[in-house]
């Protein structure tokens, strides 16, 4: 079965966006973007929350249309709604944990986490995903979205791969040990 890979740029101190979601102060140019970008290309389907997907407007995004060109979208909302949408965009009315094995189960390649924080507290709290790489950005925001948003739930993760990157970009990659 294939993994959810929750792959995301943080803060130091654990923020997925600042307030009103800013991301100013994140590292956007430089090798380790283009290493992010390069590993997007191996994946077909990504999932994400309503606001992560409206978040992609800001930047050009046109409403139903896919984020990735490549990628089946299965964006998961109660109240997301469009007037056309591309046939790679996939609204997915409520959080649903059988769609979600369904599409570990039937996906062509490990499925990217795109977020939310609120998205993948709720993945997290299901034993869902399976692999967490974060891109550790050189900055403390001191509020914002969290990496799981409200989740309690503590893990133990493996490291599995770390780099390091111009501008202070660190990736980790950790395996997510549920007990």
């Amino acid at each position: 079965m294939n993994k959810i890979v929750y792959y995301v740029a943080i803060s130091i101190d654990g923020f997925i966006c600042g307030l009103n979601g800013d991301i100013s102060g994140f590292v956007g140019e430089g090798s380790g973007v283009t290493k992010y970008l390069s590993d997007l290309k191996k994946f077909e389907t990504t999932i994400m929350g309503k606001d992560t997907y409206e978040f992609g407007y800001a930047y050009g995004l046109k409403p139903g249309q896919p984020a990735y060109e490549h990628m089946q979208h299965y964006i998961f909302s109660k109240t997301l709604q469009f007037d056309t949408i591309s046939d790679q965009v996939h609204i997915i009315a409520d959080y649903d944990l059988d769609k979600i094995q369904e599409l570990k189960k039937n996906s062509t390649t490990d499925i990217y986490l795109c977020g939310g924080g609120v998205f993948a507290g709720w993945l997290f709290d299901n034993q869902l995903i399976d692999i967490i790489k974060v891109k550790i950005n050189p900055l403390v925001l001191g509020e914002g979205v969290r990496l799981f948003s409200d989740s309690k739930q503590g893990y133990q993760l493996e490291l599995t791969e770390t780099e390091s990157h111009d501008g202070g970009l660190i990736f980790n990659t950790y395996k997510v040990k549920y007990y």
